[in-house]
């Protein structure tokens, strides 16, 4: 889930999110494309908005057949540590998505993103698939929020409804490529690129925070969603206020927090059926 003020995505965060991240994307969607690659003969991976190398490291030994990564992120400080963890060597790619992302594809047989979707826009993702089509690249995207946010503690609270629909408004807003997707970002994907002939599968890779070892991830998530909701409601600062005490008190035991993303699998046609 990407609902956070810009300054959240740093090392510290991404080294947080990172065993949730990989414990909750959808394993099987990883089996198809190392068979998938195989078949095709694919060799090289780029991956979009990689920061540190959460994604590489995920995959890196899961795909055999890929023998070079590109890692691409506007922030050369969280390039720096890409080096550091990843199991292959790897080429670290400064620049943004709008170009030099784009332009990368082009040296690619898979294209994969991870929490990436729900930050861009409609017209961005409409040219990368064009560009991957023109490739006959594959893509995985996963971790997609899909604007789904479930809190089980001791009983429902009143400001729960309030702050996700905050969250998901806030999601659609300028993120630097224009109106983001937000939570329509699996769907809207599976249109575009099914329009220039992909097969798109996908499948929910839903976050679930509980216990000791979450509770630090989860009180983050939910500042970053009062900032969110601060940022549309300013009036309502107390109100946020107060119910983000309120539920970090019940974390950690007595509070396990859903957040629901989808993972996306797409090969081009007529090889990909």
């Amino acid at each position: 889930m990407s609902d956070r003020p810009a300054d959240r995505f740093d090392a510290g965060w991404l080294g947080l999110r990172e065993p949730v991240d990989h414990r909750s994307r959808h394993e099987p969607f990883v089996t198809l494309l190392e068979a998938e690659g195989r078949t095709r003969g694919w060799r090289s991976v780029l991956d979009l908005g990689g920061g540190t190398g959460s994604n590489l490291r995920y995959l890196g030994s899961r795909l055999r057949w890929a023998e070079s990564w590109c890692v691409l992120d506007h922030d050369p400080q969280l390039l720096a540590r890409v080096h550091t963890f990843g199991p292959t060597p790897v080429r670290t790619l400064l620049g943004d998505l709008a170009q030099e992302g784009i332009e990368a594809v082009q040296e690619a047989d898979l294209v994969t993103g991870s929490a990436l979707l729900d930050l861009v826009s409609r017209e961005w993702l409409v040219e990368l698939a064009a560009r991957c089509a023109g490739r006959g690249a594959g893509v995985l995207f996963t971790l997609n929020y899909d604007g789904s946010v479930a809190l089980h503690g001791r009983g429902e609270d009143p400001g729960d409804a309030f702050v996700v629909d905050a969250v998901n408004e806030h999601q659609t807003g300028e993120k630097g490529m224009g109106p983001a997707l937000g939570p329509t970002a699996t769907p809207v994907a599976v249109e575009v690129f099914e329009a220039v002939g992909y097969r798109c599968v996908t499948a929910p890779s839903p976050w679930i925070l509980s216990g000791a070892a979450d509770a630090r991830l989860a009180r983050l998530l939910m500042e970053g969603w009062v900032e969110a909701a601060e940022a549309l409601h300013p009036a309502e600062a107390s109100r946020l206020r107060a119910w983000l005490a309120r539920r970090c008190e019940e974390f950690p035991g007595g509070l396990e927090i859903t957040v629901g993303h989808q993972d996306l699998l797409a090969f081009p046609d007529p090889a990909g059926r």
